[in-house]
């Protein structure tokens, strides 16, 4: 397989995932807002933080208000993780590997392309975003799902498996950090009150369980978890179940396993396996309680990151600027 076309496709995964995630995201806040009580707001700075964007956004933008947040993620041509912009590069990439990836792929990702351009205002508005980012979803899980049951377990599909579950894992631990280290603080209770440091919050409950249901994952964790919804289990499940395809623990295993399918793959696997390492013996109680999530969160980023450099350097071509 060319260089470019393992790129191409490995990229693509991502983008897909990406859409998918993004979409979840947002809808995590929007969930919020609903259960929340009336006197309750949020601040919508903490998920800029939470992605790293507040500079970018800050560039385009005077005020980080809910509308224009939003947009940010939504729509923006210039945030290159935008939804938009994200299913622009998917479908550019899948146009280019049209010989490799299953013909229902392209027509999915082009389907999505054009239901943007003609629902993006909806998806703005807080009355049509729900439909709007449940689309993008299922849109994204019917193309995924197509992916899944029609292409061959060639060198071509562990590219895109790695790519999906690279962005899954990276994208799954800044939700659980939208959800303990950015929600918790930036909600007022009282008129615009601040909660008092150290105090729990009476809607715990109500606040964990829109983070599971951004990831669909309310159902398998009721399985375990068949009582109180709480923070600490909550984290638990999201970062270290081996079995929830959601899961941190679950996906870097599975971008291994698909890395460890691939010729000339020591430098890349050995990435993986210290990032399986990382999470699997993280002891997520003591982390929670010496209150270091964000700091544990973003040594995992750094994590994903290394793999991702370490699939670059192996098996892509080196581009101008690129070390």
């Amino acid at each position: 397989m060319l260089s470019r076309v393992a790129e191409r496709i490995y990229w693509l995964g991502r983008y897909l995932e990406r859409i998918e995630n993004t979409a979840r995201m947002i809808g995590v806040y929007g969930n919020v807002l609903l259960d929340l009580p009336r006197p309750a707001k949020l601040v919508w700075e903490s998920l800029l933080a939470t992605t790293g964007s507040s500079e970018l956004f800050a560039e385009r933008y005077s005020r980080a208000d809910e509308r224009n947040v939003v947009k940010f993620y939504l729509a923006d041509k210039t945030n290159p993780a935008s939804i938009l912009m994200s299913v622009t590069q998917a479908r550019e990439n899948a146009r280019t590997v049209r010989e490799i990836v299953p013909s229902n792929t392209w027509e999915g990702i082009n389907d999505l392309h054009l239901y943007l351009q003609e629902h993006l205002d909806a998806g703005l508005a807080r009355r049509g975003r729900d439909e709007f980012l449940n689309h993008v979803i299922n849109a994204c899980q019917f193309i995924i799902g197509g992916l899944d049951s029609t292409m061959s377990r060639d060198a071509a599909y562990q590219f895109l498996s790695a790519g999906r579950y690279l962005e899954r894992a990276d994208m799954t631990s800044r939700i659980v950090d939208v959800g303990l280290a950015n929600v918790f603080p930036w909600v007022s209770w009282m008129h615009g009150g601040e909660v008092p440091d150290g105090s729990q919050s009476p809607y715990e409950s109500v606040l964990w369980m829109s983070v599971l249901r951004s990831l669909s994952a309310l159902q398998m964790y009721r399985r375990l978890v068949p009582e109180r919804v709480r923070a600490d289990e909550v984290v638990t499940f999201l970062l270290q179940d081996r079995y929830f395809p959601r899961a941190v623990a679950h996906c870097i295993h599975a971008v291994q396993e698909s890395l460890d399918a691939l010729p000339n793959d020591e430098l890349a696997v050995a990435a993986a396996l210290s990032a399986v390492r990382h999470v699997r013996d993280a002891d997520i109680d003591a982390i929670l309680a010496r209150e270091r999530l964000h700091e544990f969160i973003d040594g995992l980023q750094v994590d994903f990151g290394a793999v991702h450099d370490a699939i670059e350097q192996t098996w892509f071509l080196p581009r101008p600027g690129r070390e």
